[in-house]
């Protein structure tokens, strides 16, 4: 027996909810999941329903807001994760260099192991632990931020580093976690962004774009949206990396394939 009534209104009303607001796309396989991740919101509030709850955010609660969509994000992510991506990120940063200060973006960086992944990355391409690279770090969710901007990580999470990377990156604390190193971390700014908001807080020319395992949670017509914008954002030879199961099938008037799930900018 539940502890709420959850009825199919209700799931309808948050998928419309965090559609409008996060174009996030819920099927109906995640009924199970959001009432169990919003369940705790109720508890919090002391609300008996889930329409009381939804009342309080149709009502426009900004704070609630922010718990609401952090509830129903998900961030799976790890250190290198994709592996393939990196080589084909180092040749390209080795390549521009001629550029002066290159510039990235990582648009859903969750709690940090893909940009810094990035960051290590640029300090191997440059044999240097303050390369000539700039990383905007983006995401929805203000938890997975936070604990990125601290960049501590118990040492599972760091298992599949080598150990040089450990030892150059990362500073092990009493506690047995790891911290990023200061250098590291200067490389990156953390941002709170919506990609689906009409005005995103950041300027290109970027020479690559992280969109991994994102497009997965937009429905196509918002996907094309995004990557419409995404153009003119990189330079003509950027790349845009995206996630093992996500194509541009649909998007070919726009991006063509580089490499394994590695796009650049389709020139007619």
């Amino acid at each position: 027996m539940r502890e709420f009534k959850f009825t199919q209104q209700d799931f309808e009303r948050i998928k419309k909810l965090i559609y409008d607001y996060a174009g996030i796309a819920l099927n109906d396989s995640k009924h199970d999941m959001v009432y169990g991740r919003l369940a705790k919101r109720l508890r919090a509030h002391g609300f008996t329903t889930f329409q009381e709850y939804l009342s309080l955010l149709e009502r426009g609660n900004d704070t609630e807001w922010e718990a609401f969509i952090n509830s129903l994000t998900t961030n799976l992510t790890s250190f290198f994760r994709e592996a393939h991506h990196f080589p084909v990120l180092l040749e390209h940063l080795r390549a521009n260099r001629p550029l002066g200060t290159l510039n990235i973006w990582c648009s859903a960086s969750s709690t940090g192991e893909e940009p810094y992944s990035i960051a290590i990355t640029a300090a191997e391409a440059f044999d240097s632990t303050r390369p000539p690279v700039r990383i905007i770090a983006t995401d929805l969710d203000t938890n997975v931020l936070r604990t990125a901007q601290d960049g501590i990580y118990g040492a599972d999470k760091v298992d599949k580093l080598t150990p040089l990377q450990l030892q150059r990156h990362f500073n092990r604390r009493g506690d047995g976690h790891y911290e990023v190193k200061q250098e590291l971390k200067d490389l990156i700014t953390f941002r709170r962004l919506n990609l689906i908001d009409p005005v995103w807080p950041l300027r290109g020319p970027f020479d690559a774009i992280f969109c991994r395992n994102v497009m997965i949670y937009f429905d196509r017509p918002t996907q094309l949206r995004i990557l419409e914008r995404f153009v003119p954002l990189l330079r003509p030879n950027g790349l845009l990396f995206v996630g093992h199961s996500e194509n541009l099938y649909h998007a070919t008037h726009l991006f063509k394939l580089r490499g394994k799930t590695v796009y650049e900018i389709e020139k007619r």
